[in-house]
Order: structure tokens, then C-alpha cells, then sequence
């Protein structure tokens, strides 16, 4: 698939402001972001696979990579993960959010081809930067620092919504209470999904 580039890219970064990209926008485009998907939308400033990357954008250009319940949809995970990283300045944030493969809902999309727990950022980390439990790094070489992650806690029924709160503002006090939920309790109550923030490691 050629991408379809309705903005001026080089201009844009020419200019020297700040960089702010969609990945998967659909509908709902925000103004201050260059919006990316792959259905051809009004609302869509670039369309493209994000199987095949982000080779329309270049080095270090982008301040902050926004991406809400996308990562999900894609085959070529690693590809994203790296363009992603490529593509972020020094100092840039990519801000995340995953289905938890706790949460039932997520596995009635037929278009899901994968889920997402506590570690699976982390294999990209180095290991001295890693939660208690290690995970291999030396599937890849693509290098990211974990900011922040949360454990984001919903239900479709009212009277849960209360303490699904109180839940997760429990086990997001700190890393360790995350990782005793979601190796103990995470099929008792289920998570909806995991907010994660990262920056390139270039160590």
C-alpha cells in the first residue's frame, strides 16, 4: 500500500515546532496532530499500512507518538515498535493504550491478533530497567525506557464502576502490586486495558 501524504512533511519539520502524530485516528483526528490510518477518512492527514512502518516520517522528527487501541490490530508488531522508535526525538513520548489479555471483551474483535500484559513493553527494555521479574531483551534490538505504565480498570455495568475505581487505584500505588494482580487476582477482576508511556533508549 503507497501512502497517501495530504500534508508537507519536510516543510513541517522545516518549521521546528512541535511534532505531534495520531497513529490510527479513524474518525476522531485532533487538530494539533498529524492524523495517520489506513482507511482513507477526511479527518486522515496521512493513510498508510502501519504494517509496513512509518517510512514517510523522518529520524528523530516527531516529539510525541499518540496510539489508543491500535497496536492490537497489527501483524507486524516489531516493524511498528522499531519505526516508532526511530522516528521519536531523543527526549520523545509515546503514549499507549493496549487490551489487557484479562479483559473478555477484547477477544470478541475478530481483528485482535494480540494482547497485551504487564511485561510485554518490558522486552524491549534493558534488564536494569526491568520490573522484579525479568523478561529476555535479545529478541530485538529495539531499546525503549518505560516512563510510567497503569492498569486501567472499567466495567459496562453501573454499580461496578465504583469499585473497578477503587481497584485500580490500588495496585497502580506501585509496580509490585501490579505484578502480585496480574499473576494472582487479574481472572477475578479483570482488566480493561494498560496505559503505557515510553522515550527511545539510545544508549
Amino acid at each position: 500500500m503507497q501512502p497517501l501524504i495530504r500534508i508537507n512533511i519536510e516543510e513541517i519539520v522545516r518549521r521546528g515546532g512541535p511534532i505531534n502524530i495520531e497513529l490510527g485516528s479513524g474518525t476522531k483526528g485532533t487538530e494539533d496532530r498529524i492524523n495517520i490510518d489506513k482507511v482513507d477518512l477526511p479527518e486522515v492527514d496521512i493513510v498508510a499500512d502501519l504494517e509496513q512502518g512509518l517510512p514517510f516520517l523522518p529520524d528523530k522528527s516527531v516529539d510525541a507518538i499518540h496510539c489508543r487501541s491500535v497496536l492490537e490490530h497489527v501483524e507486524n508488531f516489531d516493524v511498528l515498535m522499531s519505526a516508532m522508535v526511530r522516528v521519536l526525538k531523543d527526549n520523545g513520548t509515546a503514549h499507549i493504550f493496549v487490551p489487557h489479555f484479562s479483559n473478555p471483551y477484547a477477544y470478541s474483535d475478530y481483528t485482535h491478533k494480540r494482547f497485551f500484559g504487564l511485561y510485554t513493553f518490558y522486552y524491549f527494555v534493558h534488564p536494569e530497567h526491568q520490573l522484579s521479574r525479568k523478561v529476555p531483551d535479545f529478541y530485538t534490538d529495539i531499546r525503549i525506557r518505560i516512563l510510567s505504565q497503569r492498569l486501567v480498570f472499567r466495567s459496562s455495568f453501573r454499580l461496578l464502576k465504583p469499585i473497578k475505581k477503587l481497584i485500580g487505584r490500588f495496585f497502580n500505588l506501585h509496580s509490585s502490586l501490579q505484578q502480585y494482580y496480574e499473576e494472582n487476582l487479574c481472572y477475578l477482576f479483570p482488566c480493561h486495558g494498560i496505559e503505557v508511556v515510553f522515550t527511545p533508549d539510545r544508549r
